[in-house]
C-alpha cells in the first residue's frame, strides 16, 4: 500500500509524486501534478488516493508510449487542496488550482506534451483493438466503443475551443492529426502559467484534462471489453 508523505523526499525507495487534491461532499479527485492524465476520483481525499494508486500500473504504458521513465511505485505527497464544484460532483476534475499556474521548464513542456500525446496513442490502440459491443451495465445501460469514440473527438474538438483553437471534430483516430497538432501548438504558448488566449484553461490543466478525458474513456472500453 501506497504511504501517504508530507515532503518530496523519498520514502521506502519509492518516487515521490506531488498529488492535488480536488474535493467537494461526496466525492474527490486526486491528480498527479507531473503526470497528464493520472487522476482518479473517490468518494473522499483517501479514496481518491487509494484509486490513483491503484492505477499506477495502467498507467505506465502511457508513459512508455511518451518515452518517460515511470517508477512502479509511487509515494504521494499532496501540494494543494482546493474546494470542488459542480463539475467535480459530475465526474470530472474541473477546477484549475494554483499548481496549475506555475511556469514550465522548456524540458518539462516538453514531457507534458509527450505524456498528452502517449494518452492519445494508448486511446487510439485500445480503441483498436477492442470489439464494437461492450459490456453494459446492469439496467442495460452504457455505450459501444463507437460511440465512446465519437465522444472523446467531439470532445476534443471543444477542448480546442477552450485553448482559442476552432476546428471541427475528426471523425476517426486516423484524421485526428490536425487538431492535435493544433492543440499542441497552442498548448505550447502557455509555458509560463497565465491562461491560454485569455480564456481560463492553462497548459497544465489542459494537458491535465485531455489526457484524463481519453484515458478515462480508453480504459472503460478495456473493462466493458471483458465478459
Amino acid at each position: 500500500m501506497r504511504a501517504l508523505c508530507d515532503d518530496h523526499g523519498m520514502a521506502a525507495g519509492n518516487r515521490v509524486t506531488a498529488v492535488t487534491i480536488e474535493a467537494i461532499d461526496k466525492k474527490a479527485f486526486a491528480t498527479a501534478v507531473d503526470w497528464p492524465g493520472w487522476s482518479r476520483s473517490g468518494r473522499d481525499e483517501e479514496a481518491a488516493l487509494a484509486a490513483l494508486d491503484e492505477y499506477t500500473a495502467r498507467y505506465a504504458p502511457v508513459a512508455k508510449l511518451a518515452h518517460q521513465r515511470f517508477a512502479a511505485r509511487h509515494e504521494f505527497s499532496i501540494v494543494e487542496r482546493i474546494g470542488g464544484d459542480g463539475s467535480t460532483s459530475f465526474g470530472v476534475p474541473g477546477k484549475v488550482t494554483k499548481t496549475d499556474h506555475e511556469p514550465l521548464t522548456p524540458a518539462a513542456l516538453k514531457s507534458r506534451l509527450a505524456l498528452l500525446e502517449g494518452a492519445w496513442a494508448y486511446f487510439a490502440q485500445v480503441v483498436a483493438a477492442a470489439p464494437e459491443q461492450l459490456r453494459k451495465g446492469p439496467r442495460g445501460g452504457g455505450r459501444d466503443t463507437s460511440a465512446i469514440l465519437r465522444h472523446v473527438l467531439d470532445a476534443e474538438s471543444g477542448y480546442a475551443r477552450q485553448l482559442g483553437v476552432k476546428m471541427s471534430a475528426p471523425q476517426t483516430t486516423a484524421d485526428w492529426g490536425p487538431l492535435h497538432e493544433a492543440i499542441l501548438a497552442a498548448l505550447g504558448t502557455g509555458a509560463a502559467g497565465e491562461p491560454i488566449a485569455g480564456r481560463r484553461w492553462t497548459t497544465r490543466y489542459a494537458t491535465h484534462r485531455i489526457a484524463w478525458h481519453a484515458l478515462d474513456h480508453a480504459w472503460e472500453i478495456e473493462d466493458k471489453s471483458t465478459p
